[in-house]
């Protein structure tokens, strides 16, 4: 999405410092929001299940970028629309199987394990040796972080591991439908798909059970917090910040993740864990922020309508979150 013209000759008239302390404050609030909101959101799994707090988070995703995004649904042709179909699908799968994850086995260990997606996408379009060691790395983290044995929650795991693998899906469909439609339309138009034809049914359901409304609005301050509010950060952030330096300053999401998961929903964190949790971040780190790394590797912070997106290649303004 272009830059309003306002806020980007905002942005631009600004002294280089500020521009970049800005854009730094700008885009780690959005990630602890966007981290804070999904422990919010998981107060809510006992009344309302998983499906239910991601329809309500869905919705509300939907929202936000149509109120800040312009699309006409006329003006894709059949193959656009394919691909809309297609991201709005994977952007479902990638909510519910990181909700059902959280459910298991803990907000800090699922986020960290998702990071595994776009860390991949980055190492593979990389040619770097430092890039592979920092996968091997983040492995080992994983492996420590999970610590394998007969209690673990394999089902949490490879739930994790599955929304590892549509985030990185959501990142290359992404790229496909930038190349096919200016700026965020087709995030937008997505969005759109995925809150019609899937939340929305979702949520009569719920609501015809009649649950607490406590817990419904959980569910929609963990849409706020998660998509509202950290989308027009991460749009601000991109517009003052190069995506090499914003992709880097969200591999801090684990981090983040971690500190909600501890201080709102009590979770314990082992010293293997913070062991594990640390190299997937040094990993994430290394492959964005080491000078030689090909333009448009970047990770992303939060998938739009996920848990944060990807700058496009050689996009510095090209992210979103939803």
């Amino acid at each position: 999405m272009a830059a309003a013209p306002d806020d980007a000759a905002a942005a631009r008239a600004e002294h280089p410092y500020d521009r970049r302390a800005a854009g730094t404050a700008l885009a780690l609030g959005a990630s602890a929001s966007g981290q804070t909101g999904a422990a919010v959101g998981a107060m809510a799994f006992a009344d309302l299940g998983v499906p239910g707090v991601v329809a309500v988070r869905q919705v509300v995703a939907a929202l936000a970028v149509n109120a800040v995004v312009r699309w006409s649904p006329r003006s894709l042709d059949r193959r656009t629309w394919a691909l809309v179909g297609t991201l709005a699908a994977v952007m479902g799968l990638m909510n519910l199987t990181i909700y059902l994850a959280v459910d298991r086995i803990g907000l800090g260990l699922a986020v960290t394990i998702e990071f595994l997606g776009p860390l991949a996408v980055a190492v593979g379009t990389s040619r770097r040796l430092l890039d592979v060691l920092a996968a091997v790395a983040a492995a080992v983290g994983v492996l420590m972080l999970v610590a394998p044995g007969p209690s673990s929650d394999v089902a949490g795991i490879l739930l994790a591991l599955a929304a590892a693998a549509t985030w990185a899906t959501y990142i290359l469909l992404s790229r496909a439908l930038g190349a096919r439609l200016p700026g965020l339309q087709g995030a937008a138009a997505a969005a759109t798909v995925l809150a019609a034809a899937w939340a929305l049914p979702v949520l009569v359901v719920v609501l015809l059970a009649h649950p607490p409304w406590q817990a419904l609005v959980l569910a929609a301050v963990c849409g706020v917090m998660s998509s509202a509010l950290p989308y027009p950060a991460d749009m601000a952030a991109l517009r003052r910040l190069p995506a090499s330096t914003y992709s880097t300053l969200l591999s801090v999401n684990p981090v983040w993740a971690f500190l909600a998961g501890v201080v709102l929903l009590g979770e314990r964190v082992s010293a293997h864990e913070v062991v594990g949790g640390a190299l997937v971040v040094l990993a994430n780190v290394v492959v964005t922020a080491l000078p030689g790394r090909r333009s448009g590797a970047g990770l992303a912070g939060s998938p739009p309508l996920g848990p944060s997106a990807s700058p496009s290649d050689g996009d510095d303004d090209g992210g979103a979150r939803a």
